[in-house]
Parts: C-alpha cells; structure tokens; sequence
C-alpha cells in the first residue's frame, strides 16, 4: 500500500499562509483590545499614509465581525420567537418594521452619549457605539429572511416533525435552522454589506459640535473625501476590496457551499465549487492534517459527539420551552410584560414633550420631505426589482453561471456605496443631472443588491424537479416564468422589497446631503433633514423626523407589503 507523504509539496506555503493569518488575528486582537482600553479620546489623528490601511482594515473588520455575531444570535433568538408565537409576532414584526426604519444616525446620539457616560475614561463606550450602529445596519434583514424561513416551511415536512414527536429544539435542529440555511445564509453576505454600507458614519461622525473619530477604514476613507486626498481614497478602495475578498474567501463561500447541503432536491450539482485556496489550506497543510487525525478519526469523533451531548442536555433543559410549566410560563411572560410597559411609558411621554418643542413651520417642513424620500425609495425598489429579479432567476438556472456571478456579485453587495459616492457624483455632474435625481441613483447604488440576494436565495430553494418537469411538457420560457420561476421567488422577493425599502429610508440620509469638493449638495428630502439635525445636534427635530419616518415606513409596511406578504405565503408557497 503506497504511503502518503507527511511532508507534501506546497505544505510549506500552505501551513506558512495559517501561521501569517493566526499571527495577524492575534495581533489584530491585541492591538484592538488596546485601542478599547486606551484613554479616551474622541477625535483619534488618522494616518493617510498607506502603511497606515491593513491595521485601519483590520480594526473595521473586527467591529463588522462582531456585529455580525451578536446580529446572529438576535435573529435566531427574536425570528424564531416571532415564527412559533402569535402573540409575540403581533408584537415583534411592528416593532422590528419601526427599528429597521430608523436609520443609523437615529440610534446615533442615544448610543453615543450614553455609552460615553457608562466609559468615561475609556474608549470602551465609543467602540460599543460603533459596533451597535453597524450591528443596526446588519440585523434586521437577517431577521426578517429568518422569520420568512420558518412560516414557508412546507406543510409535509412539518407533519413529519409531528408525526416522530419531535421537541421544539429537534425540529429547529433538524428541520428549520437546514431549511432556512440558504436564505439566512444569503441575506448574512447581504447584512454584512449593510454593515459596510454606513461604514463612514459609524466610524466618523459629528454630534453638535463634538467631532467623533475611530480608527478604521470608514474614517480613512471620511478623511481623505474631507481633505480631497485622492491617493488615499484609492487606496482606502482598494483595502476595502481586499476586506471583502479576505471575507468571501474564508467566510461567505465555504457558508454557501455548506448551506447547499440543506437544498430539498438531492445532487444536481449546483455548488460544486471548486476553492483553490481552502483546498491548499486543508488538504495539503500538515497543521490541518494533524487536526483531522485527532479529531476526525473514529474514537476522535466519537469523542468529540460525547462531549457536544455533555454539553448539550443541561443546556437544553434550560432554554427548550417545552420543559415549562404554566405557571412558570405565567410568571416568565408577566415580568417582561411589566418591564416592557414601563419602558414604553416613559419613552412615550418622553417623545410627546419633545415632539410638542417642535413649531408647527417645522413639521410642515418635514412632512414635504418625507413625500421626496417616499417617492425616492420607490422609484428605487422599482428600478431594482425591474433588473435584479430577471438577473437572479438567469443566474441560478445554469451552474456555471452561478459559480461565475456568484463572487462578482458578493464583492458588489458588500463593496460600501458611499465610498463611490464622489466617483458616481463626478459623473452625474459631468451629465448635469439634476441633484434630486442623482440622490435616488446613489440611494438604488446600494438598496438594489437586497433585492438581487432574496431573488437568487428564492431561485436556489427551486426543485430542479420542476423546472426538469415542465421542460419535458414543453412549456415556453414564457410559461416557465410566469408559472414556476416568478411564482417561486415571490415570497423571498417579498422579503427583499421590505428590506430593500428599510434600507432605502437609511440610505436617504447620506445620499440627500453629501459634502463634495469644499460644496454641499443637498436634496430636498427627509434623509437632508436628519443628517442636518444631527449634524447641528437639535434632537428635538431629529425626533420629530425619526417619529415621521417610522410612522410612514410602518404604514406602508402594513398597507402594502403585509399583505402581498401573506398573499406569497398562501398561494406561492413551495409545498411538495
């Protein structure tokens, strides 16, 4: 029997590419903890040197990490809630309609001051604002798309949970969280972007007349805009690029290829990928080898499922519901019932003293521009569905097609839209377009990949049964369209356009009011509005556009996308 080499060609590279990335994350976590525990400092120097990128880039993609991690388990923890309980989703869905539509610089001078008040001495309080402003970017799309993924599993699969009397934990286990893995996974690639996208504003913004800066490459980049440093912009780019590339290499591709596992046809062959880099790494490192043969061997994994199920039966007594009592039940839901009521007491009153401060000239004000934005966001969601949706269906239905789009159309979602914003801004002035439409256009630069995302998440959890079917009853492409593919990717599509338009309200308040070239160019709008306030720190009239914005925003929600919602539930629904 021939004995495999120890020692394989390019082993040297490969453990040598782990040894650099280790020593890079230990280092990045040192010198971020350090950055954490160091003396405040509000306005922190930035370097526009180049040498100055891979610590900013790895500063900025740790506070993107961690958003991400804690966006996850709120979406597991709330979706799942708002999925298996009635009364709880009565509750949840309004209120998450009311926090996605409240843009980042909404949650900006609560966050900031109050946090600096609890780490006064520190920069603790600055860098949990941070990473809160861009965890308020990310989660609420994770948390819609998870929630879609429960109420559209298909009826049988659910009867055959009940008929093997699963627990509530085994059914999310070995039924829901697979299901739903596509499109948590999907929209996680479209929430990190959401994060990136308010990058600049969570990393350096003005609050009155406190100028507040951190470390990062969203205030590389906001420097050099601010100074007109074109070399740095360049490269401010290109980090960001290699950011999202470092992400999609080592995180985002062996995900979506993971999530593929869960697709409900067997072996159609459409996520085999081929990764030169991951391939390097595991098959020919002597440290991932080693790993394996510890691990991965049969006492090791046998080992290894012991320890999971020690683990796992204490944990689970504690957190399956199915365990309570009624009292228990009784007593769990009055406490946070009265802690809940008395928070919304006191922020209610809170709010109507501030909205009555406001005079009546400017409310009308407001009013008007929340009608511009409004009709901005849906032109917006418009232009977005009328290209991406016929894009995402085009891509999945050929494999390698999908290989092809697929990270091209992950480094355009996640690359930041405002940092193109003087590129894009250079160009429609150069077509002298007029500034109220060049504000929707950089608004839909970065709102119409959440559309895309949904449509190709959609496409994928379609049986290649189906389409094989109605090709063998020689249906038209027409038919093919109009009675599989469009039908089919209806309620991620649905999902998509609640998104899209959350995101589309955020977007409005840096793309009404850029500063350009020493100029400002402001669009008559609701975002121009909020940015100013902010900007000036009048939170009375901050409070009253936010109020304007969540009231218009849950409206329309309720009016108009609960119900083609329900409408995608019941009659497109992919049961087998």
């Amino acid at each position: 029997m021939r004995r495999v080499p120890f020692f394989k060609p390019f082993s040297v590279v490969a453990d040598g590419l782990i040894f650099l990335f280790v020593a890079a994350v230990i280092y990045g976590i040192t010198a971020f903890a350090a950055q954490w525990n160091s003396s405040y400092n509000p306005v922190y120097d930035i370097d526009l040197s180049l040498s100055a990128l891979p610590l900013y880039a790895l500063f900025s993609s740790l506070r993107g990490l961690i958003a991400y991690l804690v966006s996850l388990a709120f979406t597991l923890v709330v979706g799942y809630w708002a999925a298996k309980s009635p009364r709880a989703e009565k509750v949840i869905l309004p209120l998450l309609d009311v926090m996605q539509s409240i843009p980042v610089l909404g949650f900006l001078p609560g966050l900031v001051l109050g946090l600096v008040a609890i780490f006064p001495r520190t920069n603790v309080g600055l860098e949990l604002a941070s990473v809160l402003m861009i965890f308020s970017g990310q989660v609420w799309n994770m948390a819609f798309a998870f929630y879609s993924s429960l109420k559209s599993v298909p009826t049988d699969l659910k009867e055959a949970a009940a008929v093997m009397k699963l627990s509530s934990f085994q059914r999310l286990e070995l039924l829901e969280l697979p299901y739903s893995a596509m499109n948590l996974t999907w929209n996680s690639v479209m929430s990190m972007a959401g994060g990136w996208f308010f990058l600049t504003v969570c990393e350096a913004f003005t609050l009155g007349e406190q100028t507040y800066r951190l470390p990062g490459l969203g205030s590389y980049m906001a420097v050099a805009i601010e100074s007109g440093n074109s070399r740095a912009m360049v490269g401010g780019v290109g980090a960001m690029i290699a950011v999202i590339l470092l992400f999609d290499i080592l995180l985002w591709r062996p995900a979506l290829v993971w999530a593929h596992r869960f697709r409900l046809e067997e072996g159609d062959g459409q996520q085999k990928q081929d990764e030169p880099l991951l391939a390097l790494l595991i098959k020919d490192s002597v440290v991932a080898r080693l790993i394996k043969g510890i691990y991965f061997r049969p006492a090791g994994r046998s080992r290894l499922r012991k320890e999971i199920r020690e683990w796992r039966t204490p944990a689970l007594k504690m957190i399956d519901v199915d365990r309570l009592t009624e009292k228990q039940r009784w007593i769990m839901r009055g406490v946070v019932g009265v802690a809940c009521a008395v928070v919304v007491l006191y922020g209610s009153v809170r709010l109507v003293q501030t909205l009555l401060s406001v005079p009546a000239a400017d409310w009308l004000v407001i009013v008007g521009g929340t009608g511009f934005t409004l009709l901005r966001v849906l032109t917006a969601v418009a232009i977005g569905t009328l290209w991406a949706t016929p894009m995402g269906i085009w891509i999945v239905q050929n494999p390698r097609r999908l290989r092809l789009a697929q990270p091209v159309v992950q480094l355009l979602a996640s690359f930041p839209a405002p940092m193109l914003y003087p590129l894009a801004i250079s160009l429609f002035l150069a077509l002298r377009l007029n500034f109220e439409i060049s504000s929707m256009l950089l608004m839909l630069l970065g709102v119409q990949w959440y559309i895309l995302f949904n449509v190709i998440a959609g496409a994928l959890r379609i049986p290649v049964e189906l389409r094989y079917g109605m090709r063998l009853m020689g249906s038209s492409r027409r038919d093919q369209w109009r009675y599989l593919f469009l039908p089919s990717v209806l309620p991620s599509l649905v999902t998509g356009w609640v998104t899209a338009a959350g995101g589309a309200w955020n977007a409005s308040i840096v793309s009404e009011l850029i500063q350009y070239k020493g100029t400002t160019l402001e669009a008559h709008g609701l975002g121009a509005l909020i940015s100013k306030a902010a900007a000036h720190g009048d939170f009375a009239r901050l409070a009253c556009c936010l109020f304007v914005m969540v009231v218009v925003v849950v409206t329309f929600n309720r009016m108009v996308w609960a119900r083609v919602y329900r409408m995608a539930q019941t009659r497109f629904r992919m049961d087998l």
